[in-house]
């Protein structure tokens, strides 16, 4: 079943877009499908209905019927394999 990722950040330009990359190449390496949408964090509420997961860069004030996986550590380089299993658990569920 193909799985929708948001990847959101306050632009939905800059620090998303390092996520999303990082996201779509996990993806085909281990076989996940994904729609892996970018986009603002203000922007989430009209995917809350349909999504399967959301990594972000910033912080969320709003809880969602999703997990919600904080990606910092792909922008730092520090915890970015813990980071990266963290959201093939979450979309391998």
């Amino acid at each position: 079943m193909k799985k929708r990722v948001l990847v959101a950040c306050g632009t939905g330009i800059a620090t998303s877009t390092v996520v999303n990359d990082a996201i779509e190449n996990m993806c085909k390496n281990h076989d996940i499908e994904a729609e892996v949408i970018q986009c603002k964090i203000s922007e989430i509420a009209q995917y809350e209905d349909s999504a399967d997961l959301l990594v972000t860069t910033t912080v969320t004030k709003k809880d969602y019927p999703f997990p919600v996986i904080n990606a910092r550590a792909f922008l730092t380089g520090i915890g970015t394999e813990e980071t990266e299993q963290e959201i093939l658990d979450a979309l391998k569920q």
